[in-house]
């Protein structure tokens, strides 16, 4: 019995000698390969967002913070004002008899109240005015789209130039915030509203907006 558990214990401690001297042998092979991998993994690469040419550091910039625009959440809530406004004024040139195809612009006066242009008879006008007006939900609607539609106009303008030639607009990159919460379209027609009391008129018509509006139906373009 004592030679058997003596050989038993020869074969054990045998086994576990080569284990350990494969064990060593594959750590030293492994070692090399992990520092390359490390150092390949660590280094930047021109697509890696943490890897920016210095010569186009701020188109890059711009193009990220252009991201955070959610262009179509804006536009959904322009179009809803869009089509409340064009549909009610239809519906006041039916109910005056006027054609359909009658071309409308509706702007404010300097007293701030709606006024109504278009060859359309004196009288007929005067009414639509008055009942413009009068009509609380279209004058909230007309307000926002006076405010609204000229800034996405702008946004929508550079967003396009920028992708089509790669032109970054000074403008844009200043209206949109590096924190995305205050990227809201109230936030961005407010900054804007501020840009444009600031701006010089050459500014303001390299932005493709005047200071006043007006919403134009069936014009022609």
């Amino acid at each position: 019995m004592s030679l058997l558990t003596s050989l038993i214990r020869a074969s054990t401690q045998f086994q576990q000698a080569m284990e350990k001297r494969q064990a060593s042998a594959t750590g030293h092979e492994t070692a090399p390969d992990k520092a390359r991998g490390a150092k390949v993994e660590a280094e930047p690469s021109p697509g890696d967002d943490r890897f920016t040419p210095s010569e186009n550091s701020q188109t890059d910039l711009a193009r990220l913070k252009a991201r955070r625009l959610a262009m179509a959440d804006y536009k959904q809530t322009v179009g809803q004002d869009l089509a409340f406004v064009r549909e009610t004024l239809r519906h006041k040139l039916a109910e005056y008899n006027l054609p359909p195809a009658t071309a409308l612009s509706v702007a404010k006066n300097d007293s701030g109240s709606i006024a109504v242009e278009g060859n359309v008879p004196d009288k007929a006008r005067g009414l639509i005015e008055n009942d413009l007006n009068v009509n609380r939900s279209f004058r909230e609607a007309f307000n926002r789209l006076s405010m609204n539609e000229p800034t996405l106009h702008f946004m929508d303008n550079a967003l396009k130039l920028n992708q089509a030639y790669g032109v970054n607009n000074p403008l844009l990159d200043t209206l949109i915030s590096e924190n995305e919460q205050f990227n809201g379209l109230q936030d961005l027609v407010h900054r804007y509203d501020t840009l444009r009391r600031t701006a010089g008129a050459e500014q303001l018509e390299a932005a493709g907006n005047a200071r006043s509006y007006a919403f134009n139906l069936n014009a022609r373009a």
